[in-house]
């Protein structure tokens, strides 16, 4: 399948908007953070009327970075882990996604500057969103909120380093985890199902980017399910999901599969693939499917932590 096939069956409100996007790649992991860095600065600014939003410092060891975003009678909390392949984004490239999913949501989101690679590979960037789950859980009534209540959710990378965290807290019986929000996650390194075969030159993410992503993270390491969640052979006594995919994305059938497997594990899971989409599309505010995403992601989530 062509890249022109491709863009011809993306979503019309989303097509004029490609080649806005940074160029597909990671091999030059400065240059990357930089042209993700300036497209965030390009978004429209999220209405963070009434919402207080607080810099805190996990002790840890490094010590970890957070963004505490806390909207007006909440009612949950979210550690929010944000996406760029493990080797870009942090608190200030995060902060329009951070604070839209409070907003939409109602929740207290507990944004990770975590650490990247490839000056940190795996499990750096898991230690960070691990330690900053056991602070959220630990200052709960602090933040105002239920420790039965806390969600772990994240885009692309992050939502892969989300489940990882589930599965870690799972087998360590760390703090209880009451939901994931896993968007477009990144959860398999082999790269072997048939959209990571196919897709190829999809817009703003292709093989060649995923298969950077994972070299910088890994290094010469061997995958282990607490990297790569789709290697988990368990993966029963997870908790409940919501799992979102772009049509055209490498990563989608990996999606797709896991949460195929979480429900044969028992585990509820709620999966949306995306008609029209690519990976990171919805930075597109003005396309009418990317308000209908975020909306979900928020009312989703809101449903998740009201019980």
């Amino acid at each position: 399948m062509t890249s022109h096939t491709i863009v011809a069956r993306v979503d019309r409100e989303l097509e004029p908007f490609i080649s806005m996007f940074p160029r597909a790649e990671l091999n030059d992991p400065i240059t990357a953070r930089k042209n993700l860095a300036e497209l965030s600065a390009k978004a429209p600014a999220p209405d963070i009327h009434g919402m207080e939003i607080e810099d805190r410092t996990v002790s840890a060891t490094p010590n970890v970075p957070v963004r505490i975003y806390r909207p007006q009678g909440t009612l949950g909390g979210i550690v929010w882990l944000h996406g760029g392949g493990f080797v870009m984004g942090g608190l200030d490239v995060e902060h329009p996604w951070a604070a839209r999913i409070a907003d939409a949501s109602n929740t207290v989101v507990v944004s990770v500057g975590y650490r990247l690679a490839p000056e940190h590979r795996f499990p750096a960037a898991l230690d960070d969103a691990y330690a900053a789950v056991l602070w959220t859980a630990e200052h709960a009534a602090e933040l105002g909120l239920n420790p039965q209540h806390i969600a772990v959710g994240g885009h692309a990378a992050g939502a892969g380093l989300a489940a990882a965290v589930a599965l870690r807290a799972r087998d360590q019986r760390g703090p209880t985890i009451a939901f994931q929000l896993l968007n477009q996650p990144e959860l398999d390194d082999r790269q072997e199902t048939w959209s990571a075969r196919n897709f190829t030159d999809t817009p703003f993410m292709t093989r060649d980017k995923v298969s950077a992503s994972w070299r910088h993270y890994l290094g010469s390491a061997a995958a282990s399910p607490y990297a790569a969640p789709a290697r988990a052979s368990d993966l029963s006594g997870l908790p409940p999901a919501y799992i979102a995919t772009a049509e055209f994305d490498p990563n989608r059938d990996e999606a797709i599969v896991y949460a195929q497997r979480l429900m044969e594990a028992g585990v509820p899971v709620e999966l949306h693939q995306w008609r029209g989409t690519f990976h990171g599309s919805q930075a597109v505010l003005s396309a009418d499917v990317s308000q209908r995403q975020i909306a979900e992601l928020g009312a989703v989530l809101h449903h998740a932590l009201a019980g």
